[in-house]
């Protein structure tokens, strides 16, 4: 029987060209050019292999395929197949149990070998892990988050040119990605929390110096870091959640730096008097 392979990547001319060299090696070959399009195949066919680029349409959107492959068709064989050798990413591959990392251009025996080795040796059904939403995640990562948001300040000029201590810098993140993951469980915001938390977190910045543009820095370096340790956490993600909890991040985020403006904005007013 052919071996069922879904190959995905977004250039149209790669799927158009690889597609049927790999049929007449006897692959049953179905391509995807989009990751919904990948996920909703994957849902609703069965494959023995997975060839996916890394980046479809965004960096390491390859891998939110393979995890949904692992997850929905545990016995299938993934390959990442990449223009761009990077050691963090083979490494994230590795983690994420990818079963082969090849480089663009591939050339085809050295494709179709790595493709028998794989299926001769295919590994044993196993369960995996159950997913977690972004709310988890964002409290497993509190002091991580918070570590490399500090980072990210020091490495800024004009916000680091404000000089507070490390403490009176932070102490606000831990409770706004609390209430970041109330919202994301919720489906919705608890106003008078997110009001009190942003109302606060304004007056004290125009207490300790602030100007307004370093205000929307600093937010715009918090949405920045929750964004890279979302996506190092991608293949422990539940996929069929994870829009939408973004979006509630998204706005979480958003209405925060809007309430916070509007009290700087008020605390000031005396002083401009």
């Amino acid at each position: 029987m052919a071996v069922k392979l879904l190959f995905v990547d977004d250039e149209p001319g790669i799927r158009m060209t690889l597609a049927p060299i790999l049929e007449r090696h006897d692959f049953k070959v179905t391509t995807a050019g989009t990751v919904s399009e990948a996920l909703e195949l994957i849902n609703h066919e069965t494959f023995d292999v997975l060839l996916s680029d890394l980046n479809i349409g965004q960096p390491g959107d390859g891998f939110t395929v393979v995890s949904a492959m692992r997850r929905v068709q545990p016995q299938a064989c993934t390959f990442i197949l990449t223009g761009y050798p990077d050691f963090e990413t083979a490494l994230e591959a590795i983690r994420s149990q990818v079963d082969d990392y090849l480089l663009k251009p591939t050339d085809v025996p050295t494709l179709l070998r790595a493709i028998q080795s794989k299926m001769e040796r295919r590994r044993p059904q196993v369960p995996e892990p159950a997913m977690k939403r972004i709310s988890e995640l964002l409290r497993e990562n509190v002091d991580q988050i918070v570590k490399t948001w500090l980072q990210e300040v020091d490495a800024h000029a004009e916000v680091a040119g404000i000089a507070l201590s490390v403490k009176k810098r932070a102490e606000h993140i831990p409770r706004l990605l609390e209430l970041l993951a109330r919202r994301v469980d919720a489906g919705q915001p608890e106003p008078e929390e997110s009001v009190d938390s942003g109302t606060e977190y304004g007056k004290r910045r125009a207490q300790q110096g602030y100007k307004i543009p370093l205000i929307v820095i600093e937010m715009r370096l918090l949405q920045r870091v929750i964004s890279s340790v979302l996506q190092r956490n991608l293949i422990r993600m539940d996929l069929s959640t994870v829009i939408a909890d973004m979006l509630e991040v998204g706005e979480g985020l958003q209405e925060e730096l809007e309430v916070a403006i509007r009290a700087f904005e008020q605390q000031k007013m005396p002083e401009a008097a």
